[in-house]
């Protein structure tokens, strides 16, 4: 086999992997599609909608809700605030 006839097969090797690949994805996006319709059609595309609680009148409505989010929030810049402390402390 001559080098001319190895790279003759490499080429048409590679042409015909990237053509494999190329058609796995527009059957991939196709698909991707179809279930984009489907789930439109039934409605389960959106979120439930969350349940809507009353404000006591002692309750500040400006007030964020507390939630694993803002205590999180809370201990980050607890710990930020602690740090600068100690840098300045440390200065």
């Amino acid at each position: 086999m001559t080098i001319q006839e190895m790279l003759g097969q490499s080429g048409l090797l590679t042409l015909l992997g990237m053509g494999v690949v190329f058609s796995f994805l527009i059957i991939m996006i196709i698909c991707m599609y179809i279930l984009h319709g489907i789930l439109h059609a039934l409605k389960l595309d959106k979120d439930a909608p969350a349940a809507k609680t009353v404000a006591s009148p002692s309750t500040p409505t400006s007030a964020p809700a507390a939630g694993p989010a803002s205590t999180n929030d809370q201990t980050v810049i607890a710990a930020i605030a602690a740090a600068v402390h100690d840098k300045e402390l440390n200065s």
